[in-house]
């Protein structure tokens, strides 16, 4: 089968739009009428294409390029597929099943393209390893090790409590960040405006005086006259500094540099390493516990962390483990990873326990990354606003001192 967008009407007259999937466009057509919509435009779509029509009737849908597949997606179809080849169902009915359950336009259009992969005799893991935008290298290697073992539903039930594991922790780091930078933007947006639209207007005040005026003041307005006059110009270096530190972030140096400074920024640089650490150890323990070989697990874990820096020594270890020897080693050695760790793996080699190790390091700093954003959040909350005050203030004070010497400044 294959997936087709269409447009038309319901039995009401109303206009629809939506996806379905059928053998051909004429298929498609009469699936519709079952359900009483009248289509009056059907076309196939692929997981890559966004245009329709030929020749110059081509249309474009811009839509089609900002259309995600979330981790949330990825994760509730895997337990949706875990459920139904647990259940025995054969894998091109489940992966029919799963095509009708799918709300996600794009997941859905992948979906009917891996079952007719499969259909056509590929192994799941082939199938999807085509789309690698949707399924990472670590999902394809869980998915391909547990089809070579016969527990891929065992295998997707792992994947479905990892992905979902890291849903939760992403959604922790973003709301407890969300919070310092939607006030930060505010009191910035508050701040621009005193200095463009209340300062310049006070200045008249003070201009008929033709008087001199304390030093903050004219600190003041000179602030507010450029920020009025040539505020294009800051919007121009901001942007320009952005673009070029972007540029900068992606040569080799500029990229080793910045992941390096993510782990050492003050605050933030012991979250991210220990976000980092903990992914690298659930990732790894996954893998493990799935069937993956461990120079396997360990060449896609390096790519898991994010960072050139951890990555590095996690390349080192898998070089010391093909040469027959330990992981812990490489690791301790590059001093880039917790003490806790690197313990704990050297426990687990020691005592063929590896996975389980891993999966309490994990659980571990999930816990600590918790406890620390918990605590930045209630100590960056007063520290914003003792800023934004401080701010008002100096503003407020440089708008007084004058009035308060009105006299003098009359005379």
């Amino acid at each position: 089968m294959a997936v087709f967008e269409y447009k038309g009407f319901d039995a009401g007259g109303k206009s629809v739009q939506g996806i379905v999937d059928a053998d051909s466009p004429k298929a498609a057509r009469a699936k519709l009428r079952k359900q009483n919509t009248f289509a009056t435009e059907v076309w196939e779509q692929k997981a890559g294409a966004a245009t329709r029509g030929s020749g110059l009737k081509i249309e474009v849908d811009f839509s089609r390029f900002f259309q995600r597949v979330s981790t949330q997606d990825i994760a509730t179809m895997t337990s949706q597929l875990a459920t139904l080849v647990g259940s025995g169902i054969p894998m091109v009915e489940a992966l029919s099943a799963l095509v009708d359950q799918v709300e996600n336009p794009l997941l859905k259009r992948v979906l009917v393209e891996i079952r007719q992969d499969v259909n056509e005799g590929d192994p799941l893991a082939r199938a999807m390893r085509k789309h690698p935008k949707v399924f990472s290298s670590l999902y394809i290697n869980m998915v391909g090790a547990g089809e070579q073992s016969g527990a891929l539903d065992i295998v997707l039930r792992r994947l479905t409590d990892y992905t979902e594991s890291q849903v939760k922790l992403q959604g922790k780091v973003t709301s407890a960040m969300m919070y310092p930078l939607l006030m930060g933007g505010v009191s910035a947006l508050i701040v621009l405006g005193l200095f463009v639209g209340v300062i310049p207007r006070i200045r008249r005040i003070f201009d008929s005086f033709n008087a001199g005026l304390p030093l903050i003041t004219r600190v003041m307005l000179a602030i507010s006259d450029f920020l009025a006059s040539y505020w294009w110009l800051v919007g121009l270096m901001i942007g320009g500094g952005a673009y070029a530190a972007l540029r900068w972030v992606r040569t080799p140096v500029g990229r080793k540099k910045w992941h390096r400074w993510k782990l050492t920024m003050p605050i933030f640089g012991k979250v991210n390493r220990l976000v980092a650490v903990s992914r690298f150890c659930r990732t790894l323990s996954t893998l493990l516990d799935s069937g993956v070989p461990i120079l396997t697990a360990v060449g896609i874990v390096k790519n898991v962390v994010e960072n050139d820096i951890l990555a590095e020594a996690i390349e080192n270890a898998g070089r010391n483990i093909r040469e027959g020897q330990s992981i812990a080693g490489p690791l301790k050695e590059s001093g880039e990873f917790p003490p806790l760790v690197t313990h704990m793996i050297a426990i687990g080699e020691k005592t063929g326990e590896l996975e389980p190790m891993l999966g309490k390091v994990s659980d571990s700093y999930d816990q600590e990354v918790e406890n620390m954003l918990g605590a930045m959040t209630s100590l960056l909350e007063p520290i914003l606003i003792l800023t934004m005050g401080g701010v008002v203030a100096i503003v407020a004070l440089s708008i007084l001192l004058p009035m308060l010497n009105l006299s003098a400044i009359a005379r």
